[in-house]
């Protein structure tokens, strides 16, 4: 998946008041987002972070208590991106040509990317979610959004006869997520869009199980 940069402010303990601070604290979080998905949050240091966005390591200490509370704000900015970058269809998924346009896009996306990098979001979780109970938590939250994009498009597609009353959007949306995460991780391993293609399909496949 691409990073978008956002300028969008986050909360945190010192949050930027002025324009300038602002305007430096998101440099610094995008300047750390884009070094965490090429090198890891393990291969990413806080001289690393100050190098890229031009700023001291004072600076960085002034918006973030420490490295982890970066890494928490970098897995909210990634939400954004990650979202925002299956837009529109994601936001349209109550018919099934929504349906098959997200899936299509995702899947140029990642052939255009010559499937490297995978999931922002599942690279993260793969390295904290284990270590890093603050990051895990912010985690749990991204991945909630995620699923609730899915389960808001299958709730329309019950409310217009499209779907039986006895899908569980809930449990549908996490299917369709657990799909995503493990065909982007096959995907970057064997750098072919096959992996993800399939699995994308076959979850579609089993959400037309429920068409009436």
């Amino acid at each position: 998946m691409s990073i978008i940069p956002t300028s969008r402010a986050v909360s945190a303990p010192n949050r930027a008041k002025t324009p300038k601070g602002q305007a430096t604290r998101a440099r610094i979080v995008d300047a750390a987002a884009a070094l965490v998905f090429e090198e890891g949050v393990a291969g990413t240091s806080l001289d690393d972070v100050g190098a890229a966005a031009r700023v001291g390591k004072s600076q960085i200490y002034h918006y973030f208590a420490d490295k982890s509370s970066l890494i928490s704000e970098v897995v909210t900015r990634q939400t954004i991106a990650v979202l925002a970058g299956q837009e529109p269809h994601i936001s349209r998924l109550d018919n099934w040509g929504s349906w098959a346009a997200w899936r299509d896009q995702l899947v140029r996306e990642q052939d255009e990317n010559h499937c490297t990098g995978g999931c922002p979001l599942g690279s993260i979780a793969n390295e904290l979610a284990d270590t890093d109970e603050d990051a895990r938590a912010v985690l749990v939250d991204s991945f909630d959004q995620w699923e609730r994009a899915f389960a808001d498009g299958i709730t329309r597609m019950k409310a217009a006869g499209a779907l039986r009353a006895d899908a569980d959007a809930a449990s549908l949306a996490s299917a369709v997520l657990a799909a995503v995460q493990g065909g982007l991780l096959l995907c970057k391993t064997r750098k072919s869009t096959k992996p993800l293609e399939a699995s994308l399909d076959a979850s579609i496949a089993y959400l037309r199980t429920f068409a009436p």
